[in-house]
């Protein structure tokens, strides 16, 4: 049946793509049913990040994210969700996407895989145990973030130290600016919230000036240091170009990423804070190799299990049901 026609339906295919991740676990999502076999997408952009995220790109990769696992969802009752990005950019910016459900062939064992990791996958900005992640993982990601038309690169050496680099200089831009230290307390807390990002989630503060993991908590007097791996696996995810249907794509690409990096036991944690930074132009490379446009850089490896981070009731998200 139709997954958009029935409450039922409609509720499961909202909750999948609500688990997905999201900057500051912003959710920035709306959704609305249209009729029995379509839904749209929308931003919500009373949740979009000026200081961080003043050109929406971040939002539009949270919103890709999400769309990609409301797309399992639709295929798990072997429906195919047919796609149509930003159809009214012009009138409807926020108008993200249309959403319009085709009977399909059945659901593949790869895909009842990928939609069983969306509940179990989750950011971990905790210490990893140093592992390399094998050879065949490492091509499983790459050929995930191919099949939604992006590139992803895992660097060493050289490449790996410049990204760190300019993580540590874009925690260093922002540090201690008043409108930055704002926006992240706004969307952290104690863990009484349905979104945000809740204190038992951050993390521990790197001792010895340890990998430049995101603060999210400056103020935080109680919160723990640890050691991090001194040689963290780091992956780079380009697009082509840099647009809004760009970041939708980049969206649908990490959420693949994540979720095959998940069925393989693998750990990860986004470093953005670089291309947060960025204007409005591509840099274009990285370790002068034409790629295209960085979207996220990612920690990859292996690390101990964490609780997930709260969600948006469906009654939030959804209208029209």
């Amino acid at each position: 049946m139709n997954p958009f026609a029935t409450p039922a339906g409609l509720h499961r295919v909202v909750v999948a793509a609500s688990a997905a991740p999201s900057v500051h676990n912003t959710q920035p999502w709306r959704f609305h049913r249209v009729s029995g076999d379509t839904l749209e997408m929308y931003a919500d952009l009373s949740r979009l990040l000026p200081v961080i995220d003043p050109l929406g790109r971040a939002l539009g990769i949270s919103c890709g994210a999400a769309l990609f696992n409301l797309r399992l969802a639709v295929r798990m009752v072997g429906h195919e969700a047919r796609i149509t990005p930003l159809p009214a950019l012009d009138e409807r910016p926020d108008l993200l996407a249309t959403i319009h459900t085709t009977p399909g062939a059945p659901t593949s064992t790869g895909e009842s895989l990928l939609y069983d990791m969306i509940r179990r996958r989750r950011t971990n900005r905790f210490p990893f145990d140093g592992r390399s992640l094998p050879a065949d993982v490492v091509v499983d990601l790459v050929d995930a973030a191919h099949e939604e038309g992006a590139t992803l690169v895992v660097l060493t050496g050289r490449a790996a130290r410049r990204v760190l680099d300019l993580v540590a200089a874009a925690d260093a831009t922002v540090a201690g600016e008043e409108d930055y230290d704002a926006e992240l307390a706004r969307w952290t807390h104690l863990g009484s919230r349905d979104d945000g990002v809740p204190l038992y989630a951050i993390g521990p503060r790197p001792r010895h000036r340890g990998l430049p993991m995101r603060d999210f908590a400056p103020e935080w007097p109680g919160r723990p240091g640890a050691d991090f791996e001194q040689n963290p696996q780091i992956a780079a995810l380009f697009t082509d170009g840099d647009g809004a249907h760009d970041w939708l794509r980049a969206g649908q690409a990490l959420q693949r990423v994540l979720l095959t990096a998940t069925a393989h036991g693998v750990s990860a944690s986004p470093f953005s804070q670089p291309l947060d930074l960025r204007g409005p132009e591509c840099p274009g490379s990285l370790d002068d190799a034409p790629l295209g446009c960085p979207q996220m850089f990612l920690r990859l490896g292996y690390g101990q299990p964490v609780p997930h981070t709260p969600r948006r009731p469906v009654s939030e998200v959804l209208r029209g049901a």
